[in-house]
């Protein structure tokens, strides 16, 4: 064993030796002084490829960060109760039923207190209450529009830190931007990260008229950002950070913003009007797949391609067909639908666009004169009648529902819940155009004829597929 210990000392110190001799004799390399050998993420250098040296100092997203920071409130969704089961037990030991409460970020957009944030922030809310700098605000909620996400809320106050807006028709790929939010209710976040893409369509959103043209980033968002800013370097307001593409629920690497100039149309549009004054072109479009371009002998696959002109529609009127490929609207090129649904959403009923598109080998322009919902270019306030005890909202169709039914009236059923009307069998989307055999035309009149019938009711319509139906029921 004594023999064992001499050997392991006498190898530890040889060991030491030669670290002490290599160290003494073997000749160092030099390295230039400022060579960047790994470039942290979080601080993005410009660097000189021949010599690896920083040719300026670090892009700083300070500046950025206290400029918009102050413009983003934290919101609190407060809607139904808490849906465990609770016992005699708890309510003895005072644990009684709960709001449930949930949370997100918002925009201050106006220095008298009006906010942009998410429609799925404040989506079935009773109460909405906002956050800023410590204080706490009810807040009155404006109007909301379910095809881009987007709500507006209005709290009274003065002198509130508006965000610089900026524009993202502008913003390039790879520009560097931040995401201001709340996450996880850690109030006024920032991240960083850059623009990875643009009209991105993911499919998530619901409405009539779904637009998708987002912004992709890959500045961390996660649960509680939604509704808050998307900044550009300078602290402009470029996006509404809005959704998460993530197995899990949390940040992935993909994050989803509604453009900043689609954003603020919508916003205005809410604030102004009380509802989205929505540009109708008259047509209907898909994107140019390999397949298409093939078939149609098309040397690109930018562009969209026309597959139903509505009648009496904006298009039709200008002279396009089914088949025609959208190439440009006022001179911005249109690589897919995204793109062109964006530009056309930048325009309000009555503006002329001019387009050009293909037909075979044959390039055209055409100037559209567009339409609102009711097929009209002047202001529009959709007609409708809420009931309780129907459990439903009743509209007016629009101009596209009418093409698409091929009706020139009918009741729309909306906002489906527990009630008369869903007892029925009726849901979302189901078009009304005949009761009793008689013409539905006007939603309140429509409203107040079944909250107080009782008989023998028949009603003729379509479901939202399209397919006609005819029901006769018993009414108490």
């Amino acid at each position: 064993m004594i023999k064992n210990a001499k050997t392991l000392i006498l190898a530890f110190s040889a060991g030491l030796m030669g670290a002490w001799a290599f160290h003494e004799f073997n000749p160092r390399e030099e390295f230039p002084e400022n060579t960047v050998t790994e470039m942290p993420r979080s601080v993005p250098y410009q660097v000189n490829n021949s010599v690896g040296t920083p040719l300026n100092a670090p892009i700083s997203f300070v500046e950025a960060s206290e400029k918009s920071t102050p413009s983003v409130v934290f919101i609190k969704n407060f809607s139904g109760t808490d849906q465990r089961r609770y016992s005699m037990f708890d309510y003895f030991f005072g644990t009684e039923p709960t709001q449930r409460v949930s949370t997100g970020s918002g925009v201050i957009i106006s220095a008298d207190g009006y906010i942009i944030t998410n429609n799925h922030v404040i989506d079935r809310a009773e109460t909405i209450e906002i956050v800023h700098q410590k204080r706490t605000y009810p807040a009155k909620l404006i109007g909301t529009d379910k095809n881009t996400d987007i709500a507006v809320l209005k709290i009274e106050a003065a002198n509130l830190p508006a965000i610089q807006l900026g524009t993202s028709r502008t913003l390039k790929i790879g520009e560097w931007v931040i995401a201001v939010g709340n996450p996880f209710n850690l109030t006024s976040t920032v991240t960083a990260g850059i623009v990875s893409a643009k009209e991105r369509q993911i499919n998530i959103l619901g409405g009539e008229f779904p637009l998708e043209s987002f912004i992709q980033t890959d500045a961390p968002i996660n649960p509680g950002n939604s509704g808050g800013a998307l900044v550009n370097i300078n602290g402009e307001l470029v996006g509404i950070n809005t959704a998460i593409l993530s197995r899990t629920g949390s940040y992935t690497g993909y994050g989803f913003a509604v453009p900043v100039d689609i954003a603020m149309k919508i916003a205005n549009d809410l604030i102004k009007y009380g509802e989205v004054q929505k540009a109708i072109p008259g047509l209907e479009v898909v994107e140019v797949t390999p397949e298409l371009a093939e078939d149609m002998k098309l040397p690109s696959l930018d562009g969209v391609i026309v597959t139903h002109v509505v009648r009496e529609g904006a298009a039709e009127k200008a002279g396009m067909q089914k088949n025609d490929v959208v190439t440009w609207i006022e001179n911005i090129d249109i690589t897919g639908k995204g793109s062109f649904e964006e530009v056309l959403s930048y325009y309000k009923p009555g503006d002329k666009v001019r387009i050009q598109f293909k037909r075979g080998n044959e390039l055209k322009t055409a100037t559209l004169t567009l339409q609102n919902l009711e097929g009209t270019t002047g202001v529009i306030k959709r007609e409708f009648y809420a009931s309780n005890l129907l459990g439903a909202r009743l509209e007016s169709v629009n101009t596209i529902e009418k093409d698409k039914f091929d009706i020139n009236y009918g009741i729309k059923i909306t906002g489906i819940s527990r009630g008369y009307l869903r007892d029925l069998g009726l849901n979302n989307g189901f078009v009304i155009t005949m009761i009793n055999g008689e013409p539905a035309t006007n939603p309140e009149e429509v409203g107040l004829y079944l909250e107080k019938f009782s008989g023998r009711l028949r009603l003729e319509g379509f479901t939202p597929s399209g397919q006609p139906f005819m029901q006769s029921y018993n009414v108490r």
